[in-house]
């Protein structure tokens, strides 16, 4: 990954951040699940939780450490945290990732991920498992900048890698024409308060 494009620009993207074999397995995992892996995605944290299908209409499964195809995703953005912090010093401290599915139309309308110094969310990534996906196919993720001009317009094609300042850059996902996969995550700092790590606000 190019960690000098991250630095100077805030974002950077990966076309081919894992082997077509490796995204085949984690495609063929999220496809796979049924129905009740899945749940409504929401907005916002603790008494802030709420569902909006006018904002976002996607699904998603938080990964967990005790199933292996999702605990060998987690490893790798663990390393990938490391070099992050050694390289650019910004105290990455833990990350948290979900499998996103958008089925055909569903789309997530423009957003932030964390407020300046009302989050521990410091980087987003995107990661991608669609095989053969196509411009006609739609839902791309568009980044914007800060006069909401457009920075990237990206396909979620399968190994492409999205890593971008959390708090800066203003995105959303266009409605596709299929069903839609991806992994969402954040690098956080340490918010412990008392010995509990990131406790709700």
């Amino acid at each position: 990954m190019d960690l000098d494009r991250l630095a100077e620009q805030g974002y950077v993207i990966v076309p081919k951040f894992l082997a077509p074999e490796q995204c085949h397995e984690l495609y063929q995992y999220a496809t796979q699940l049924a129905p009740q892996d899945w749940q409504q995605a929401g907005i916002g944290r603790a008494d802030q939780y709420t569902t909006n299908s006018a904002v976002r209409q996607d699904k998603i499964r938080w990964l967990q450490r005790e199933v292996p195809y999702e605990n060998a995703y987690l490893r790798m953005m663990d390393q990938l945290r490391v070099e992050i912090n050694r390289y650019l010093f910004m105290g990455l401290f833990d990350y948290e990732c979900h499998l996103a599915h958008y089925p055909p139309g569903a789309f997530y309308r423009k957003h932030l991920d964390a407020f300046k110094g009302r989050s521990n969310r410091i980087l987003t990534t995107v990661f991608y498992l669609n095989p053969e996906w196509t411009e006609a196919d739609g839902g791309q993720l568009v980044i914007y900048g800060d006069r909401g001009e457009v920075l990237e317009t990206v396909l979620p094609e399968a190994g492409k890698l999205v890593v971008f300042l959390s708090d800066v850059f203003v995105h959303e996902v266009l409605a596709g024409q299929r069903d839609r996969y991806s992994i969402t995550g954040w690098y956080r700092l340490n918010a412990s308060i008392g010995g509990i790590v990131d406790p709700t606000r």
